[in-house]
């Protein structure tokens, strides 16, 4: 410095900064402080000038790094440090890990090739060296014959002559190796991509499954695979080709999904990249939405996905530019799907669902808008695109219009009732009832009962509807429009509050009603759009109980409503719902307060009476109806349904459905038998809280008296124990706790699987609390359930840690009066004590009353609770605690023994009088007692 500073020389005092980060770091790393360890480290690196001095920070360095297994950085670093010095075996060795752990197994094996040379006798080296030489042997042949499998694969599927069944199998294969990385990549890397282009173009079903299947597989979770794929334009050449079909539509759905979540995937950094593909994708699917090329079912799917993957799938996001880019660039062509009307000339390709699909579209994009200008702006598109459409002179165009309008009305219901009562539209939907073509009548007719839907709103519409509706009713001679016409009334007869519409209305009664659609139901003759309006006038007339006993006598009406259900229209489900919650009265009950009763009736009030047939006998007899009927096997059809049309509040309604036809344990089997079991599954696991409590609570009904692999075959049985668990909870009330803990008895006395499962969904300390709750069946049950699941090793960990009171607890419930909660309690502790010997003399610490416990019980006069008492005192002659035996027999548990063992045999007390003469023998063994002279 200026003027010649005297003091430590600037190198000199550098250095000592340098050893001082090097010496932190190491002691941070002594004490498993890895990230410090690694800060002080990188300040030493950017202070270092020494080489050597550098390459040893960069090998500490590279141990801290393997520690947190940041394997890439970890090689790094290593390779730093051998570049100065060749033969530094710790970094050889560390990098050697890194590579490995990296998946670079020649690559570590040439390091620890080295580290063994330098030092040939070092353990660690031969052995990593041994095993490393394995895995790479492995790994070649597996690469090889994947290579070769692949190519074989592609050379049978792609052979004109080959048999069938061989290239069924080759297909099947190629997907399953897909599904794993290195199979994907090794299709990847041999042309796959354009191979399976190839077999999509042949055009044949198993085909082109198999290829759009094989795809989906290398999609999955892998970005560079997607992006570098051409198959956005094969998905939009798929759904447009004309031999498409169902299966093929969903797994080209499924593509889609994959290659979606891989590009948005859970990485949230911003790809740029990606994000414009996404948008592509969206894109294409909007452009296939209104493409008269594409199927109905390729239609279908793409409003699914769009469905399923604009809007945000909860309102804490807060990025929703997808749904304003699919509004800005897709609603009109939305709208259009809506105002289709499939019986006028050249429209598009459509399936029953479309246009219910659309509707559901909408109401999830105007959903999830944010505030009030945007929602003006989804009303003026669709505002603009009805007007458009309106014109006096062409009857076609306005029709679609009020078909839109429709749509509107059973998706974003404010957007499409608005729309009705602006200028112009009622005089319209006026002309058009009294107009000669009847589909206009019916498109008509139809856009009146869809805006009749909310009670509230359906004063503007009663005035003006049912007059025009009457008319219809009296003049038409067509069944389609005289059924649709009837619905209207009764939707518009209940949204007016009483039956005032219906009064004057010339069919009289609601039963008389109710038994025309049931006619009408069961009339093969006419179309099943047609037969779909009958069910939703069921659907309001059932509110009636009358109605509901009529209609479940009428097996004829059940079945075909059944048959319908089970259709591949699905835009019938949440009428057959709703008429099935009435039917079964498994709706939410009013509490009727007996004071309030009273004092209405005192002060002259109406009080609602319950109708006679709404009583308990009237609803039992109607379940079993409904389950001779078949009703078990069209829920479970109706389970499958899409989620864009099964929503969550028809999923609550079935079910409410299911936990009343559970209600009675004689009609659980027949319910399992026709797949109840299954179906209830996914009603358990998602919707609303309401819906999953009771598909919980009717699967705990289930399994609590089946056997579960019956009753939820293969795997599935696993995904049933959450639900279960989750009925547990405190929240929930005491019939649900105690079903729970049923149906979780009946699963741990199964199988160690199960129990393994029950303990991982952290079941335990739920079924310990209510092992201590005042009410006796509650208490019991889990006590029981305990007793099933000791034998598992995780929960005989419990009992032997210290500082608890579960063994306590366990030694006291044997002390209760109660037989079956005495069986359970003891049978526990036999177990527990059979197979963790500490446990016997814990037992005798946990509380002072053990001895006594233990000589009540094997008193007793209950065989099954004898012979659990007489076990454990076996277990603890048995214990390593020397004390203990002798404790036992100087007390007078020897007595007890010797009266029982002494007894005769006798078939009903054989178990405790075999387990009293095994405990005198294991005392004789030990010497405790003498044997027993015999009479000379």
């Amino acid at each position: 410095g200026e003027g010649g500073m005297v003091g430590t020389p600037f190198k000199v005092r550098h250095n000592t900064y340098l050893s001082q980060l090097k010496e932190e770091g190491n002691k941070h790393f002594q004490a498993g402080e890895i990230d410090q360890a690694i800060e002080c480290y990188t300040k030493a690196i950017k202070v270092g000038q020494d080489k050597k001095q550098l390459a040893v920070i960069y090998r500490n360095r590279s141990a801290c790094y393997l520690k947190k297994e940041n394997y890439v950085n970890a090689a790094s670093d290593a390779s730093k440090a051998i570049d100065v010095d060749a033969a530094d075996i710790k970094a050889l060795f560390r990098r050697c890990q890194a590579l490995e752990k990296l998946g670079k197994l020649d690559m570590a094996f040439k390091d620890v090739q080295r580290c063994a040379t330098i030092e040939p006798k070092n353990k660690i080296f031969l052995e990593t060296l041994r095993r490393l030489g394995g895995e790479i042997q492995a790994k070649l042949k597996t690469t090889f014959s994947t290579d070769s499998r692949v190519q074989n694969m592609f050379d049978i599927l792609l052979d004109e002559e080959m048999e069938k069944d061989k290239k069924e199998k080759a297909a099947n294969n190629l997907i399953v190796l897909s599904r794993e990385d290195a199979g994907a990549e090794r299709i990847f890397q041999n042309n796959g991509v354009h191979l399976l282009l190839n077999m999509i173009e042949t055009g044949k079903t198993e085909m082109v499954l198999a290829a759009v299947r094989t795809l989906s597989g290398m999609c999955t979770g892998h970005k560079a695979r997607v992006s570098t794929d051409s198959h956005h334009s094969t998905i939009f050449n798929l759904q447009t080709s004309s031999h498409i079909n169902a299966e093929i539509a969903l797994a080209t759905c499924n593509l889609f999904q994959c290659i979606n979540d891989s590009l948005t995937g859970g990485d949230k950094r911003d790809y740029g990249k990606e994000a414009s593909l996404v948008l592509a994708i969206l894109l294409s699917l909007l452009e296939m939405v209104a493409n008269k090329k594409v199927s109905g079912y390729g239609r279908d799917q793409a409003l699914n996905l769009l469905s399923k993957n604009v809007p945000r799938k909860s309102k804490k996001e807060k990025d929703h530019s997808r749904t304003l880019f699919t509004i800005d660039h897709g609603l009109k062509k939305i709208l259009k799907i809506c105002g289709q009307v499939p019986e006028l000339p050249d429209q598009l390709p459509m399936t029953e669902n479309t246009q219910l699909i659309a509707s559901i579209l909408l109401n999830k994009l105007y959903d999830d808008l944010q505030c009030d200008p945007e929602r003006d702006n989804f009303r003026d598109i669709c505002d603009q695109y009805i007007k458009s459409k309106i014109d006096p002179n062409n009857m076609d165009k306005t029709l679609h219009a009020i078909n839109t309008i429709s749509g509107l009305l059973q998706g974003p219901f404010d957007v499409g009732n608005a729309l009705i009562g602006h200028q112009g539209i009622m005089e319209m939907m006026v002309a058009l009832c009294s107009s000669e073509r009847e589909v206009d009548q019916m498109v008509t007719v139809e856009a009146l009962i869809h805006s009749s839907t909310k009670m509230s709103r359906a004063s503007f519409i009663i005035t003006n509807g049912v007059s025009l509706l009457k008319d219809i009713y009296k003049k038409t001679k067509n069944e389609r429009i005289k059924i649709r016409a009837l619905v209207g009334l009764c939707k518009l007869g209940s949204a007016g509050g009483d039956d005032y519409s219906l009064r004057q209305f010339a069919e009289g009664s609601t039963e008389k009603l109710a038994k025309q659609c049931r006619k009408w139901l069961c009339n093969p003759q006419i179309d099943t759009k047609t037969r779909k309006w009958a069910i939703e006038g069921l659907a309001y007339l059932t509110n009636d109980a009358d109605v509901k006993d009529d209609f479940v006598e009428d097996e004829m009406a059940l079945k075909a409503m059944f048959e319908l259900a089970k259709s591949n229209d699905k835009t019938i489900l949440y009428a057959v719902a709703c008429i099935l919650v009435n039917c079964t009265n498994c709706y939410d009950k009013k509490e009727m307060i007996p004071e309030l009763v009273e004092l209405a009736k005192f002060s002259k009030q109406h009080v609602p009476e319950q109708h006679p047939k709404d009583k308990k006998d009237f609803i039992e007899r109607r379940v079993k109806r409904l389950l001779k009927a078949g009703i078990t096997s069209a829920l479970a059809v109706m389970v499958k349904a899409d989620n864009s049309i099964l929503t969550d509040q028809t999923k609550e309604m079935l079910a409410r459905v299911f936990l009343a036809l559970a209600d009675d344990p004689k009609d659980r089997g027949t319910i399992v038998a026709q797949g109840g079991g299954k179906a209830l599954i996914p009603l358990a696991l998602e919707g609303t809280d309401a819906g999953k409590t009771k598909a919980s609570h009717a699967l705990a009904k289930i399994a609590a008296i089946s056997n579960p692999e019956i009753a939820f075959p293969g795997e599935r049985v696993y995904e049933v124990v959450r639900p279960l668990v989750k009925l547990l909870s405190t929240d929930r009330d005491g019939i649900q706790n105690f079903e729970a803990l049923k149906s979780l008895t009946n699963f741990a006395g199964f199988s160690e699987k199960l129990r393994v499962k029950i303990v991982k969904e952290q079941a335990l300390p739920d079924i310990e609390n209510y092992m201590f709750e005042e009410h006796d069946e509650i208490r019991q049950a889990a006590t029981e359930c305990m007793c099933n699941l000791v034998s598992s090793k995780e929960v005989q960990e419990r009992y032997l840690q210290d500082g608890n009171d579960k063994l306590k607890l366990l030694v006291l419930l044997c002390g209760e009066d109660d037989h079956k909660l005495q069986i359970a309690a003891a049978g526990a502790l036999a177990m527990l004590t059979a197979a963790q010997k500490k446990l016997c003399t814990k037992m005798t610490k946990v509380t002072t009353q053990w001895m006594e416990i233990l000589q009540r019980l094997c008193l007793h006069e209950n065989p099954k609770v004898q012979h659990r008492g007489l076990v454990i005192v076996l277990n603890m002659l048995n214990c390593d605690d020397d004390e203990l035996p002798k404790k036992l027999i100087e007390s007078e548990i020897l007595e007890i023994l010797t009266v029982i063992g002494k007894a005769q045999d006798n078939p009903k007390r054989q178990e405790p009088i075999d387990a009293a003469r095994a405990c005198l023998v294991k005392a004789m063994e030990m010497g405790l007692i003498k044997p027993f002279n015999s009479p000379s």
